[in-house]
């Protein structure tokens, strides 16, 4: 990323800590191909503070929140984030979540795409510290309606 100039990771985020309390959690999910590991993705029911200020499209009630998706340089644009997110979708989905959250760096235009072709709605932006002076963009795509409160 940062060779595409892109620095919204660093020596901070994400940490072996973040990692490891995905697997503790159970909401780390990687990707193989030919026994390589090509991806993870992680899976949450819980919302980060930074989230707390940006007004969502449905109430802050059964979501799920898409974090650390990262695709090994090697294997980058051959449709393995496309497949990490389709699995993040249908996990959300079994279990019922009524919307995916997410957020995505605000000078990462490839992401933003990425996500609004899927659906996904920008919504606001946070920072979170210690990782960039520029934002981040939040989005949100409902998977089944839901009235707001």
């Amino acid at each position: 990323m940062r060779a595409r100039g892109i620095f919204q990771w660093n020596q901070a985020y994400p940490s072996a800590k973040a990692f490891n309390e995905d697997i503790g959690r159970k909401e780390l999910f990687i990707l193989e191909h030919q026994k390589a590991l090509v991806g993870c993705v992680a899976l949450s029911d819980r919302m980060d503070a930074e989230y707390e200020a940006i007004t969502w499209l449905t109430p802050n009630r059964n979501n799920r929140y898409v974090h650390r998706l990262a695709v090994h340089p090697d294997f980058q644009g051959l449709g393995f984030a496309l497949k990490l997110m389709d699995f993040a979708e249908q996990e959300a989905a079994l279990s019922e979540a009524v919307s995916i959250r997410l957020d995505t760096f605000s000078r990462n235009r490839r992401n933003q795409t990425f996500y609004e072709k899927r659906g996904y709605q920008r919504l606001g932006a946070v920072y979170f510290p210690n990782q960039s002076a520029y934002p981040f963009y939040c989005y949100e795509r409902i998977l089944s309606p839901s009235p707001r409160e």
